[in-house]
């Protein structure tokens, strides 16, 4: 018989503790939307909100380029370690945009079972 996994508690700003459904990426979200309007000088997410969503997308798009190039190299670490670099960047962008995790966790739930090239074949439309 397997053992459960505990989950593991985090803060979010209703009542201290983070409810086990709650996702990393849903805290993380978190913590970087409460960077708007911190002192870019002592955040590093705070520096690049103060530089602009144009900012935000390139360093999006290096990160990306970095994940695609450790990919095709295979190295494992390294594409795990550019990953998080460019969910991260994308989070960022998502908070200097106004678009929540949850939006996007309701697209891809709206599109799963449908076959990929069905769902780009419903956009056209």
């Amino acid at each position: 018989m397997a053992k459960k996994k505990k989950a593991k508690k985090a803060h979010n700003k209703k009542n201290g503790v983070a409810s086990v459904d709650e996702h990393v990426l849903d805290r993380l979200y978190l913590v970087i939307d409460s960077r708007k309007g911190a002192d870019p000088e002592t955040s590093y997410t705070a520096r690049l909100f103060s530089r602009g969503r144009q900012q935000i997308a390139k360093k999006l798009g290096e990160e990306a380029v970095e994940a695609l190039i450790e990919g095709i190299r295979g190295d494992k670490p390294k594409l795990v370690g550019e990953s998080a670099d460019m969910l991260y960047h994308l989070l960022t962008l998502w908070a200097a945009t106004n678009v929540k995790p949850q939006a996007v966790w309701a697209e891809l739930a709206r599109r799963e079972g449908l076959s990929g090239i069905a769902e780009k074949a419903s956009r056209k439309r």
